[in-house]
Order: C-alpha cells, then structure tokens, then sequence
C-alpha cells in the first residue's frame, strides 16, 4: 500500500520500464493509453496496466519503489521499447539473429522470455538482482 501511495506523490520524470522506479509505471500508463489497477502483496505491488489491444502488462514492483520485473499477454505485443526501458537495447541484441518461436534471454542482469503467436502472447522480464528475497519468478504472472 505504501507504494502504491508513493507512486502517486512522485513526479512523472522517471525513467519507463524495467529497473526504473514506481512513477514509471504511471509513465507506462500514460504512454500506452492504459487502465491501471495495483494490487499489494507481502514484498512487492503487481500493477496491472489493461491495454486497449486486450493486452495484459504486469509491473511488479518493490517495497524499495523500483520495477524488478514485467509480465504481459494478450493477442499482440506490447510495446516492448516502453517496457524494457533501459533494457531494451540488451533485449534486441540478445535476440538478433535467431529464427522464429519463442526466446529465452538469460545474461547477467536481464532474464526475459517471449513467446506465442498471433492473437496469444505470452512473455516476462524481470531483474535477478533486484528481485527482492523469496520472490520467485515463477509467482510473477
């Protein structure tokens, strides 16, 4: 609840996406046209951005105020260079020249996974070392 308040009070100046702290996901929502509803749980809030695509994003972010980690699904993409922030370029460099299917990205400070096809996308993204302790990545839907 604490960051859900404290996102509110902070400017819209933050870095988007991935690794930036809570105003981003407000930065999100603006940029993606989006419904926004948070969702607090014991070591992070889940915000969950509703897409007008019918796309379901999911920001997961710390009791610290930073964005360790996204979800998304739906029948298209979404904006993955919004999302992946400061990420984005590491994301692309790590896919260039595979074929199609799904992608598993594992590297030092980025882990991602892309897959599915039209109309059914499924992907995550998150921050090993920001994840906070006893967070598995497998509860972040």
């Amino acid at each position: 609840m604490r960051v859900a308040l404290a996102m509110l009070l902070l400017p819209l100046t933050a870095a988007a996406g991935l690794g930036g702290n809570v105003a981003s996901v407000q930065a999100d929502q603006a940029q993606l046209n989006a419904v926004l509803r948070a969702t607090p749980a014991n070591r992070y809030t889940q915000f969950e951005l509703q897409l007008p695509s019918g796309t379901t994003v999911r920001e997961y972010v710390s009791v610290s105020g930073t964005v360790f980690a996204l979800t998304w699904e739906g029948p298209s993409l979404p904006d993955l260079r919004q999302l992946l922030g400061s990420y984005f370029q590491q994301y692309v460099d790590a896919v260039q020249g595979g074929g199609p299917g799904a992608r598993l990205i594992r590297q030092n400070g980025l882990v991602a996974y892309s897959g599915g096809h039209m109309r059914a996308f499924r992907g995550r993204a998150y921050i090993p070392q920001l994840q906070p302790q006893g967070v598995a990545a497998e509860e972040l839907q």
